[in-house]
């Protein structure tokens, strides 16, 4: 151990951290040295030398890709693996329904909408395109892509608006998505998903209240296109009493699954495959009986593997005028403004803070992956596909395993023991979400297209509300509604929300709900297209204005970061929070009574005595009590771990090595 007479040694490692102040003994946060500096020489040699142009401007072109991939590379061969767990089954079960059910519902929407340029076969192979390549070289696997409700009033807004004119569509939004494409590079290579540090619950909440909503008026509107021949139909009621059904038995499933009803076995098959099962019947239903007389109305179905249309695969982009292609900048950046936003808060809530996540994201890498679709959805003439809400964070619900555990508190009345569930862990893995592509591309041959085929349009109605009822369900702005209401004697004072000020909690509310109204009512008109902007518009304004309204403690109870700070890693830590620590990052503090490092895990909370120092790059600061302190930086690599703890520990032995060499001189001084 070095004495405490001595100054501080700089390790020859490709960091260095700067020891602390001997007059200070609080813990310090972990330097991050630049990464432009020249790791193989010491910061004397560098601290001369000329910034670089990045440096200057503060954008490090690819720095948030190249991180995003050596974070993630560690984890593939483990996505593959970890896949052998029951949880994938119902997972994929699942979500490949509640993908597959809305897609072709959007799909319809659009073939009414778009004068049949997209059908079935377009919105099955664009939901194919994001599963395969989010599930093979996705940065995080866990977020479900396919064709959203945003995307759909976009496509049919911008058909309204270009057909009037003789704009010829496909290649008009073939020149949208490549502009897109670009843009979406661009802000990936930029780093501009560092801008996700400042998203909150208070943006996400607003946005997934709009889609779930968005759900429930597309169920509605599902039924009410069933009255053809006037109010009298037949096939209309029964279309209303299918969709009630699928409704009501779908979500009995998820309630049962919660409940403390039935055996435990039972009740995770109910809530594993209960809403499956529940479409699979009711898509037979209407052929018991009296019921094959009426003829309800089913989706419009193509040839397999075939365009709706009978056009070609392949868009001739070229057959456009150069004043027309510059004419679609416009609409490829409110494009990307949407998808910006949607696809990300998309992953944020798929990763969110309620799932114990262990590997980390790749907000980067997925963005520039999402280019690429995006490209290629306009070659191809599909509608783009993004980031799915409510069904990416309903795949990550699936995946978690849980356990029974006796709560500490018994309950009030019987004072018995109770028994809550909580999640031990999420199977992470790729295998889901390419199996429910998989899946979905099977759809497009002949025998089950004309399956498909079969599928009445109440049961697409009834699954509509079922996702959106389980969407408002856990929704942040449907909790506080809720606690707004509640009668106040029946309040558990335990409820975070009775620490704030009453009025805040109505003025935060307010606020939410003014954001929701202005994205809901803008879908409405023929500008429509503009709505991301006004999501957009809602993150500066619950950064730099709340925190005047608001006081710090209120804030940290009406919003919160939507992932954890593990998560927010990927886009450099949340906004006002301390910045994350990273797992396999310890810190090691020295112990005054026995004069050795103490490793602290800051993942796992243990603590472990060991004689070597961990990887890191720390020096030995002098202080007057002999307490050793050092700051260790992240460790990105299993190599950089060998590497730097080599070093350590030969920089260690070299000053024990000195310093009993001078004690040994000075006990035989005279």
């Amino acid at each position: 151990m070095m004495a405490t007479s001595e100054a501080p040694t700089s390790v020859n490692t490709p960091m260095v951290a700067t020891p602390r102040s001997s007059t200070s003994t609080a813990p310090q946060p972990l330097q991050h040295d630049s990464p432009h500096r020249d790791r193989r020489r010491p910061p004397e040699y560098t601290a001369g030398r000329k910034r670089a142009i990045w440096d200057r401007v503060g954008v490090h072109p690819f720095r948030g890709i190249m991180m995003d991939l050596r974070a993630r590379a560690p984890y593939y061969w483990s996505d593959w693996t970890d896949a052998w767990d029951y949880r994938v089954v119902p997972a994929t079960v699942y979500i490949f329904f509640a993908n597959l059910l809305p897609a072709l519902a959007f799909s319809f929407d659009m073939y009414v909408r778009t004068d049949r340029s997209y059908g079935v076969n377009e919105t099955l192979l664009a939901s194919v395109l994001g599963s395969a390549v989010f599930s093979i070289i996705g940065g995080q696997p866990l977020c479900i892509v396919g064709v959203t409700g945003p995307i759909t009033v976009f496509n049919y807004t911008v058909y309204d608006i270009i057909t009037p004119h003789g704009i010829p569509f496909f290649p008009f939004m073939a020149w949208i998505c490549i502009w897109s494409a670009i843009m979406h590079w661009i802000l990936a290579i930029t780093n501009a998903c560092n801008g996700l540090k400042y998203v909150t619950r208070f943006s996400c909440d607003i946005f997934g209240f709009y889609v779930a909503l968005i759900y429930i008026q597309k169920g509605v509107q599902v039924i009410t296109d069933q009255y053809e021949t006037g109010p009298a139909d037949p096939a209309a009621y029964l279309s209303i009493a299918i969709a009630t059904f699928v409704t009501v038995f779908g979500y009995i499933c998820t309630l049962i699954g919660r409940a403390p009803l039935l055996w435990r076995f039972l009740r995770v098959f109910i809530n594993d495959y209960g809403t499956p099962l529940t479409i699979v019947f009711f898509t037979g239903f209407p052929h018991i009986g009296h019921m094959r007389a009426v003829e309800l109305l089913r989706l419009p179905t193509s040839g397999a593997f075939d365009t709706t249309s009978g056009r070609g695969w392949f868009v001739h982009f070229w057959d456009i005028s150069v004043g027309q292609v510059f004419l679609a900048i416009p609409f490829a950046i409110l494009l990307t403004i949407l998808f910006y936003f949607d696809h990300n808060v998309s992953s944020l809530i798929a990763q969110g803070s309620e799932f114990p996540l262990r590997k980390p994201a790749a907000f980067h890498w997925d963005f520039f992956l999402l280019g690429v679709t995006t490209f290629i959805s306009g070659i191809l003439g599909l509608p783009a596909p993004n980031g799915l809400i409510p069904q990416a964070p309903f795949h990550t619900a699936a995946l978690c395993v849980t356990k029974q555990v006796i709560d500490e508190k018994p309950d009030t009345i019987t004072g018995e023991e109770r028994k809550t569930t909580v999640i031990t862990h999420v199977v992470e893995q790729r295998v889901s979400n390419l199996a429910q592509g998989l899946l979905t591309l099977g759809c497009m041959s002949g025998p089950l297209l004309t399956v498909l085929g079969l599928i009445p349009q109440a049961v697409l109605a009834g699954l509509f509300w079922v996702m959106g009822l389980s969407a408002l369900e856990g929704n942040g702005l449907t909790l506080k509604l809720v606690y707004l209401l509640r009668d106040r004697s029946l309040t558990p004072p335990s409820d975070p929300l009775n620490k704030c000020r009453k009025l805040a909690v109505y003025a935060f509310v307010a606020l939410m709900l003014l954001g929701f109204a202005g994205t809901f009512a803008i879908t409405q008109t023929i500008a429509a297209i503009g709505f991301p902007v006004i999501i957009m518009a809602l993150i500066p304004v619950r950064t730099w204005i709340f925190p005047r309204w608001f006081t710090s403690e209120e804030l940290a109870i009406l919003d919160a970061p939507t992932a954890s700070a593990f998560t927010m890693e990927s886009v450099g830590g949340t906004h006002g929070q301390p910045e994350p620590t990273k797992p396999g990052n310890l810190r090691v503090e020295g112990d005054r009574e026995r004069g050795r490092g103490r490793e602290v895990d800051e993942e796992q909370g243990k603590a472990s005595d060991d004689d070597d120092r961990m990887p890191g790059h720390g020096s030995a600061s002098a202080e007057g009590d002999g307490h050793e302190s050092y700051v260790l930086q992240p460790i990105t690599s299993r190599k950089g771990i060998t590497r730097r703890m080599s070093t350590l520990r030969d920089e260690r032995q070299r000053r024990n090595s000195g310093s009993r060499g001078r004690r040994g001189s000075t006990e035989r001084r005279p």
